[in-house]
């Protein structure tokens, strides 16, 4: 889904940002093969490809199409090895070219991708090749924005936990494509401690100590505070990482010139949007979470159009009126 360099460079900042190793953190990065065939399963399933009344009432036997997935907005592409994944699943000889990588970007009425072979087998699945390119193609262009506009400031840029249920590693690597770093993939990746861990332990020393005593593999150690209040009680008790939820671009910079040349990094979060993410990231702070990027992106416009190039038979088919 991303190539070896982009796997590398997310891998990088991975393992720095969790306190991880390389390897693992590599591991990690990679799209598995079997969660793209696990999503591609339940999409056709859900859709019944097995028996799509419609076209196999409508479109004879036998007839050939070639098909072209053409972009209708600028953006970044995303989940372009997916379609072939969906055909083969389909048990259909549909070929799939595609014509650009994850992490390209493209122009409005550019081709993305190339069919051709059955044209009942094409049209089945359709849907469910594109709606996995224009969920993944939204989050890249939503990452890339994100991205774009903290532009020449140190902070980058994390996605969070906010995906679609069943889709995370689609969805990560979506953001990967997208030029942001990809944080925790999961509940066991770090310890990240949050305001209900907060609220039940007895606030965010007692949290943190809690964690302490446990944390004999070294796991690094996340604290979200509300306020410069808890700021100070984190940055005593002693984490690598604390996140900054919700709070002033004021408090933010006051709390970065607390930590320190060898404090915790710093991680500002809480209803960040493209028109106030700069004026976080001028702060100070090492990164920036933006939920939003995967669960409220907007879905790549594109389409795949049709041309039957054969009918039943191998005959051309028939010029009409």
């Amino acid at each position: 889904m991303t190539s070896d360099k982009q796997r590398k460079t997310e891998a990088r900042a991975l393992a720095a940002a969790e306190g991880i190793s390389y390897t693992a953190a590599l591991r990690r990065t990679a799209v598995a093969g079997d969660a793209v065939a696990d999503a591609v399963r339940r999409a056709l399933a859900e859709d019944r490809a097995e028996d799509d009344i419609t076209t196999r009432w409508s479109v004879p036997d036998g007839t050939r199409a070639h098909a072209r997935v053409v972009a209708r907005q600028d953006g970044v592409i995303a989940g372009t090895a997916i379609p072939a994944e969906v055909y083969r699943q389909l048990g259909s000889d549909v070929v799939v070219t595609a014509h650009v990588q994850d992490g390209d970007r493209v122009r409005t009425g550019q081709d993305l991708l190339t069919l051709a072979g059955p044209a009942r087998e094409i049209i089945t699945g359709e849907r469910t090749a594109l709606n996995f390119l224009q969920r993944m193609s939204g989050i890249a262009t939503t990452a890339a924005a994100f991205a774009e506009a903290v532009s020449g400031l140190p902070a980058r840029i994390l996605d969070t936990r906010k995906t679609a249920p069943g889709l995370r590693a689609l969805d990560k690597a979506a953001v990967a494509a997208g030029g942001v770093s990809n944080h925790r993939l999961d509940l066991a990746a770090m310890v990240l401690l949050k305001e209900n861990h907060i609220a039940a332990a007895g606030g965010v020393a007692a949290a943190i100590a809690a964690v302490h005593a446990c944390n004999t593999q070294g796991i690094a150690v996340e604290v979200e505070v509300e306020s410069t209040a808890q700021a100070i009680e984190a940055l005593r008790a002693g984490v690598e990482w604390i996140m900054l939820d919700n709070m002033s671009v004021e408090d933010m910079r006051y709390i970065v010139t607390l930590r320190g040349p060898e404090g915790p990094r710093l991680e500002a979060s809480g209803s960040i949007t493209l028109d106030t993410v700069r004026a976080v990231a001028e702060t100070g702070v090492d990164a920036i979470s933006v939920g939003s990027i995967t669960h409220s992106a907007p879905a790549f416009d594109l389409s795949l159009l049709l041309t039957p190039t054969a009918a039943p038979g191998g005959v051309p088919p028939a010029r009409v009126g």
